[in-house]
C-alpha cells in the first residue's frame, strides 16, 4: 500500500527544496516547487519557512495545511492550477502577504475562508477559474487592492463592497452569468479613472496666472502644428538623370 500510494505524486525532500530556492528580482527568497507533480503539501518545507515567496503552482494539491501560517514573511504566494477545493482559516494570519494566485482551482464559496479579509497589505487577488457563485461582502474590507481576478466563475453579482474599493484598478469578471450581457462589460471595467482634472475655470484665474497658462497652451499647439521638415535629398552627380527629375510622390508616376 506504501509503494502504491508513494507513486501518486513526486515526494520532496528537503534536499529538493533547498535546491529549488531562487533569488527574485527584488531579492527576496523564492521558493519554486511549481510543476513538480505534487499531490500533497510538503511537510519538510516548513523548515524553510523563512522566504519571502512560495511557488506550488501547477501541481495536483487539494489541500493546503494550517501550517501555512509558518510562513509569516511569505508576501508572494502562488497556488494555481492545482484541485484546491478549500483553504485554511489560517492563511489569514500571512499579514504580510501582497500577492495571492489561487486562479484555475475548485474553490466553492462555501469554502472560501472569511480570513481572507485579514489580509490588510494584500493588493493582487487572483480567484479566476474557480466554482464561485457569490463574493463574500468582507472582502471589502482588503483597502489595499489594486487588482482582483473573478474570471470564470459562476457570478451573478459583485458586491459594491468590492467594486468600490479606494484603491483598485483592475477587476476582470470576465466570463460569468451575469443577467444582463451589458452588465458583465460593467463588471468586467467597473474602475474607472479620471484621465483630465480641471480644478479651476478660468474666470476664476489672475490675469498673470491666465497668461501663464495660455502661454503654456500656446506652446503646446504650436509644437504640434510644426510639420518636420523634409529630409535633404541624396545627391549623385555621376547619374546621367538628376534626382530632381524625379517625382517626389511616387504615386504621380506609378503605372495605374
Amino acid at each position: 500500500k506504501g509503494k502504491a500510494k508513494g507513486q501518486k505524486g513526486r515526494k520532496i525532500t528537503l534536499k529538493i527544496a533547498k535546491n529549488s530556492i531562487r533569488i527574485s528580482f527584488d531579492g527576496g527568497r523564492r521558493l519554486d516547487l511549481s510543476k513538480m507533480g505534487i499531490t500533497t503539501f510538503p511537510k519538510c518545507i516548513l523548515k524553510l519557512a523563512d522566504v519571502d515567496e512560495l511557488d506550488l503552482s501547477r501541481n495536483m494539491l487539494k489541500k493546503i495545511p494550517s501550517s501555512i501560517q509558518k510562513f509569516q514573511k511569505l508576501r508572494w504566494l502562488d497556488l494555481h492550477s492545482n484541485q484546491l477545493e478549500e483553504l485554511p482559516e489560517a492563511i489569514g494570519t500571512l499579514q504580510n502577504l501582497f500577492y495571492l494566485n489561487i486562479c484555475n482551482n475548485k474553490l466553492t464559496t462555501r469554502n472560501l475562508p472569511e480570513e481572507l479579509n485579514l489580509l490588510k497589505n494584500l493588493r493582487i487577488l487572483n480567484l479566476g477559474l474557480n466554482c464561485l457563485d457569490s463574493i463574500p461582502t468582507s472582502l471589502g474590507a482588503l483597502k489595499e487592492l489594486k487588482e482582483i481576478g473573478l474570471f470564470d466563475n459562476a457570478l451573478t453579482t459583485i458586491p459594491n463592497s468590492v467594486k468600490k474599493l479606494p484603491k483598485l484598478k483592475k477587476l476582470n469578471a470576465k466570463r460569468n452569468p451575469f443577467p444582463d450581457s451589458t452588465k458583465e462589460e460593467q463588471h468586467s471595467d467597473s474602475i474607472k479613472r479620471i484621465e483630465t482634472l480641471y480644478l479651476v475655470q478660468e474666470k476664476d484665474l489672475c490675469c498673470s496666472c491666465l497668461k501663464m497658462c495660455q502661454d503654456e497652451k500656446d506652446k503646446l499647439n504650436e509644437l504640434k502644428n510644426v510639420t518636420p521638415s523634409p529630409s535633404k535629398k541624396p545627391s549623385f552627380p555621376l547619374l546621367l538623370t538628376p534626382n530632381s527629375s524625379a517625382k517626389d510622390n511616387q504615386e504621380e508616376w506609378r503605372l495605374r
